[in-house]
């Protein structure tokens, strides 16, 4: 039995007006705001919830003024209008954070909130305001005294070291603070004009990934095992194309929108994946709600891959899995498909499972080291 109790977190936290979202005609039997268990007058009962939704609109680390935009309503109102297709799934909106009166306010809150939903076992998924709300979710983490890994998509890496926006830089601290939890970091769509070469230099000699948006939309399927090994996914919404999320003034270039639901799908089907977040969506430079259509729809296949990954089998079933024993540069080594779900995992020299591609088992059948196996063995 977990530990978690409402009253921890509820005084921080700000309803849902369903009626408000639903433009007073309500929601249809199957559309999702129908079925959503929703901090209205009542705080619902989250403890069995597959995922809990909640927004935070703190922006000041992106340099607005206001902490307290209400784009994570925008996003609702969108998500409450889909349809409904996994009757098996709880999902529970348990409203909004309040701002703090300071940026690092804000920070504190929302680490205590996500910090006590980890109590649970449950995904929650964060429609933030500024990216740098990642460093929240990762001290949540680190408050349970956790190592994590972290996979963030965004066009661009947060490391200037020369700006006063929090936002363009949180990923220095990040990868400063002491004590350090951050056991691996991804980083998944960068886009390679605003990145200097010197800092995937530096990402590299810390034992980083770093795939470039070219490449991925190449064979996007090879996201899939990096995602299923992380805690903390951080997506900005910069990383996708603006003609398919006009909010989105950074690029024109990037993902398109089935390919960034595909990676939200992925998202899903982690098993080890806690906490999720969408940043850099504000409502005020959005063209006819169609980003906050969008972040709905990204939402909608997370909640497939939820449904999804609940039909896989743990390792000890072996009878849904199919087995492959190889040897390649002298190493022996196993790898094993799931019939379900079809996914691969290889076996390291310490015998533990990490996940990889159909890729990777090609590579090692043709007796070449696959380069996944190479960085998981280089970090240890």
């Amino acid at each position: 039995m977990s530990s978690f109790s409402a009253n921890s977190i509820v005084e921080f936290l700000t309803p849902v007006n369903l009626a408000e979202l639903s433009n007073d005609e309500g929601f249809r039997p199957t559309q999702l705001g129908k079925t959503i268990a929703a901090y209205e007058e009542f705080f619902p009962d989250i403890e069995n919830a597959d995922l809990i939704i909640l927004g935070m609109g703190e922006a000041r680390g992106a340099g607005f003024p206001n902490g307290n935009n209400r784009s994570a309503d925008a996003v609702r109102a969108e998500f409450y209008q889909l349809f409904q297709w996994h009757y098996n799934l709880k999902i529970a909106d348990i409203g909004n954070i309040i701002p703090g009166k300071t940026l690092q306010d804000s920070y504190a809150v929302l680490r205590i909130v996500l910090s006590e939903l980890q109590l649970l076992n449950a995904k929650v998924l964060l429609l933030g305001g500024s990216h740098d709300l990642t460093l929240a979710q990762c001290d949540a983490f680190a408050k349970q005294d956790k190592t994590y890994e972290l996979t963030c998509v965004d066009a661009k890496m947060d490391l200037n070291a020369d700006t006063s926006v929090i936002a363009d830089k949180f990923l220095l601290d990040l990868f400063t603070k002491s004590p350090n939890h951050l056991h691996h970091y991804n980083h998944i769509g960068f886009q390679s004009y605003f990145v200097h070469p010197q800092m995937l230099e530096t990402i590299d000699k810390l034992r980083f990934d770093c795939f470039r948006v070219g490449k991925v939309k190449e064979r996007l399927e090879e996201m899939e095992p990096p995602i299923r090994n992380t805690d903390i996914f951080s997506f900005d919404v910069s990383a996708i194309q603006n003609c398919h999320a006009p909010a989105n003034l950074a690029t024109p270039n990037g993902f398109n929108g089935e390919e960034a639901c595909t990676l939200f799908q992925y998202a899903g089907l982690s098993e080890k994946m806690r906490s999720i977040g969408v940043y850099g969506y504000y409502a005020h430079l959005d063209k006819h709600n169609l980003t906050a259509k969008q972040i709905s729809h990204l939402m909608w296949y997370l909640l497939d891959g939820i449904y999804q990954g609940k039909n896989e089998s743990s390792f000890a079933n072996k009878t849904h899995f199919n087995e492959f024993h190889l040897a390649f540069a002298e190493m022996e080594t196993v790898f094993l498909q799931s019939k379900k779900t079809n996914r691969w995992w290889m076996q390291l020299p310490d015998e533990q499972f990490i996940p990889c591609s159909y890729a990777d088992y090609i590579l090692a059948t043709r007796n070449e080291i696959p380069e996944r196996w190479l960085r998981a063995i280089e970090r240890g």
